[in-house]
């Protein structure tokens, strides 16, 4: 029977990480361990504020099931056992890996997908200047992807600036819930000509029912209005597409359902993260397999990442290592 132990850790950035809701120079992340003895699986969340979590709470959470964890409660029963979100997060993630480790293969053959090869994430412009966004856009050009993190304030000069710091790549842009209705409906065609793909989150999560009336020609993404299966029924009238986060989710295995659900729904997929390292974004990568838009960006943000870390080849990601996840 697994053991569990959890720990909390530290990652400082490269850089400040700016979005609508404020700046962070740090990666506050909760690392779960499982291990029958023979076997170790490793799973990694990212408690996130806008959701209420903590890392203490994160913890307490996960303790909470050590003697469930010991008696034998299976990834299955955990789902009913926790709540989606960043605790169940690891500790689903921790039994994938375990039962990875355990049988000798790659999670995504458990499953009976194709290896997530070749995923071409987006590399993230956090909130400044147009004159800066310009200037960073032109430092990673060579990025196939960009994602262009936004409040309410100068959307069409910040986007111009990217545009021209990076003629040739694709463009996606995130509002974090920062703007209204009146300013999508105004701005929506411009953006489309600016070659904008897709913009993520545009209003506050509860108060997007509006979306239905709004005929936007750029692909409308929900973010923090979806978190799980639930969610999709009232979604699909509203939104084009979902970000897949795992942390919202509450691990791969809540992911695999909510990306089932959507597809069935009609909606495309986005697979997308919290600012952690490549243990986070490791899970992340299957549902990435089956997503339009990948965004696992989070540990080019690290000043310094885990070992048998994630690599980026001009926004490819590698296939992560056995000893680091699945």
């Amino acid at each position: 029977m697994p053991q569990l132990s959890v720990i909390s850790e530290v990652f400082p950035l490269a850089q400040v990480f700016k979005i609508s809701r404020g700046a962070r120079t740090e990666a506050h992340v909760v690392k779960v361990t499982l291990t029958d003895g023979t076997h170790t699986g490793y799973g990694e969340c990212v408690p996130y504020a806008r959701y209420g979590e903590t890392v203490e709470g994160v913890i307490a959470d996960i303790n909470a099931q050590a003697d469930a964890l010991s008696r034998g409660m299976t990834r299955l029963e955990l789902q009913d056992a926790m709540k989606a979100g960043a605790a169940r997060n690891a500790v689903d993630c921790a039994y994938w890996d375990l039962e990875a480790k355990r049988t000798g293969r790659r999670v995504w053959e458990m499953i009976g997908h194709k290896a997530p090869e070749g995923l071409v994430t987006a590399e993230t412009l956090s909130i400044d200047t147009p004159d800066n966004m310009r200037e960073a856009a032109r430092k990673i050009a060579h990025a196939p992807l960009l994602k262009v993190k936004l409040n309410g304030e100068n959307v069409l000069e910040s986007v111009r600036a990217v545009r021209e710091g990076s003629p040739k790549a694709r463009i996606i842009v995130d509002a974090n819930e920062a703007w209204t209705l009146d300013l999508l409906a105004d701005i929506g065609s411009e953006l489309d000509g600016l070659g904008v793909e897709m913009i993520e989150q545009p209003l506050p999560a509860g108060q997007d029912d509006g979306l239905i009336d709004i005929d936007c020609p750029v692909l409308l993404c929900a973010d923090e209005s979806v978190h799980t299966v639930a969610d999709i029924p009232r979604l699909a009238n509203l939104y084009d597409m979902i970000n897949i986060k795992l942390d919202k989710t509450g691990g791969l295995t809540g992911a695999l359902e909510l990306a089932e659900a959507a597809s069935k729904a009609g909606m495309q997929l986005m697979t997308g993260c919290m600012v952690g390292t490549s243990l986070a974004m490791a899970p992340a990568m299957i549902t990435g397999a089956m997503s339009r838009i990948v965004d696992l960006d989070g540990p080019i943000w690290m000043a310094k990442d885990r070992e048998n870390a994630l690599t980026f080849n001009n926004g490819v990601m590698g296939l992560p290592d056995r000893a680091l996840w699945g």
